[in-house]
């Protein structure tokens, strides 16, 4: 974030319903698109009409798509690294299993092996800790229900119209990442038309791991936008922006 920011733009960083101490969403209302609804509530209350760049991770980029698929007018572009929404899990054989075939415990499992090596010990460990144990005391239900959000979450179908709308998109992944699969992954992108992609080593925290890594491909995103105007409240750059990567694909 401090990366971001000394490069001039405004970097908002809100903690979604239930975690970080923000309050959670009412019982039985704790669907991903009133999460959604959460965040636009918060440009809101911050004062933010302008278009944004909207940049969600894990379970976090389920939520930005679909504040971008719902309020795609509150958006310049959207950033997704290592993100739900894909519909895929594994392949097997010549069959892709969905990934409403998942087990929960699978999840936990990959997400453990995320802690194998000093780096992610020291610097991932103690983030997730104190994110998930504060979380544990107050609000126990919210992470259990946010889990199974997250094992039911199938967004190609808000992936594809967002394709269609031509809102610029960059897909960041961590060829180490076994939370979201290569599958899922590549499910991603197609639900967005080979969206532009960013490869990066690493596991699914690897930004927690190695945040001067993030920050520069954040800064490179960043370059992007504003050489190709997203941020303009016009659907002019959309447009163009969709002119050029179609033609870089032919």
């Amino acid at each position: 974030m401090q990366r971001l920011a000394s490069t001039g733009v405004r970097v908002l960083a809100p903690a979604l319903p239930g975690f970080s101490g923000t309050a959670a969403l009412p019982a039985g209302e704790d669907s991903l698109r009133n999460y959604a609804a959460w965040v636009v509530a918060f440009l809101d209350a911050v004062a933010v009409a302008e278009p944004v760049l909207l940049v969600g991770h894990s379970f976090g980029g389920a939520v930005a798509i679909l504040v971008a698929h719902d309020k795609p007018h509150r958006l310049g572009g959207l950033v997704l690294v290592n993100s739900v929404g894909g519909a895929a899990w594994i392949r097997d054989g010549a069959r892709v299993r969905p990934m409403a075939e998942r087990p929960l415990w699978d999840w936990g499992v990959h997400l453990a092996r995320d802690f194998r090596t000093p780096r992610h010990v020291t610097r991932v460990l103690p983030v997730v800790l104190s994110e998930v144990v504060p979380n544990l005391l107050t609000a126990p239900h919210a992470l259990v229900r946010s889990a199974r959000l997250i094992c039911q979450a199938d967004l190609t179908a808000e992936l594809a119209a967002l394709r269609r709308h031509g809102l610029p998109v960059v897909a960041v992944w961590a060829h180490g990442d076994g939370v979201i699969t290569e599958e899922s992954f590549r499910g991603l992108c197609e639900a967005l038309g080979d969206a532009a992609t960013i490869t990066v080593s690493g596991g699914h925290n690897w930004l927690l791991a190695d945040p001067e890594r993030f920050g520069q491909v954040m800064t490179k995103v960043l370059t992007i936008a504003e050489r190709a105007h997203w941020l303009e409240p016009t659907g002019r750059a959309r447009r163009r922006w969709r002119q050029l990567h179609n033609r870089s694909h032919r």
